[in-house]
């Protein structure tokens, strides 16, 4: 397994030790981030799905519903019914926090200016009717959905940069560090044991000078 290339001292085993320390803490709060990340993902997912499905749905009814208005009135008729607008739409593009990634936050304010069905009802058949309200309430979910997908495609990204720390600190900087923990305890050991036995011989040698003396 790999080492570090750095002097057996106790001071270095000190560092670290103290670098160990610190890598296992950042591995822990990575992991739990990512475990949080993850969560919050799985939950926006199941919110797009939902929302996605209510979009597709409400495009379908509106289209056979505009389909159906046209071939009855005419283009030119549906043209002349349709060509004020009735209602405002203000988007707000803000961003909020999740886990720290800045995610958009988008709000809508939708103001009426006057009946969302604007011509005369003697005018139009009824299936124009559908087809505007299902477009009008269609808008709204579609920006809701830009935002979820948005959220989703940042989150995604920042799991996997998380994944990569979390792999790099698991996997080469903590078995790193424990191996050369390992190696600088083991030469220090020796060079403990080889002083002893210096020490012991000295020793052995001034006692026999003593005793010849």
């Amino acid at each position: 397994m790999a080492r570090l290339n750095v002097n057996p001292t106790r001071m270095e085993l000190r560092s670290l030790k103290d670098r160990l320390a610190t890598a296992k803490r950042g591995h822990k709060l990575l992991k739990d981030k990512a475990d949080e990340m993850v969560r919050q993902f799985m939950l926006l997912i199941r919110d797009n799905e939902k929302l996605r499905r209510e979009v597709e749905a409400s495009i379908e009814k509106g289209l056979q519903s505009f389909l159906i208005a046209s071939a009855i009135n005419g283009p030119k008729i549906i043209e002349e019914a349709v060509s004020m607008p009735t209602s405002k739409l203000e988007v707000e593009c803000l961003t909020q926090n999740i886990m720290s990634v800045e995610v958009p936050k988008i709000n809508i304010t939708e103001s009426l200016e006057k009946d969302i069905l604007p011509y005369s009802f003697i005018s139009v058949s009824s299936d124009l009717d559908q087809a505007i309200l299902s477009m009008n309430s269609l808008l709204p979910k579609l920006i809701k959905l830009a935002e979820i997908e948005k959220t989703c495609n940042m989150l995604s990204k920042e799991i996997e940069r998380n994944r990569r720390r979390v792999n790099a600190l698991e996997y080469v900087l903590i078995p790193e560090l424990e191996e050369t923990i390992k190696y600088i305890t083991m030469k220090l050991d020796e060079r403990e044991r080889a002083n002893v036995i210096t020490l012991m011989k000295v020793k052995e040698i001034i006692d026999k000078e003593e005793a010849n003396s």
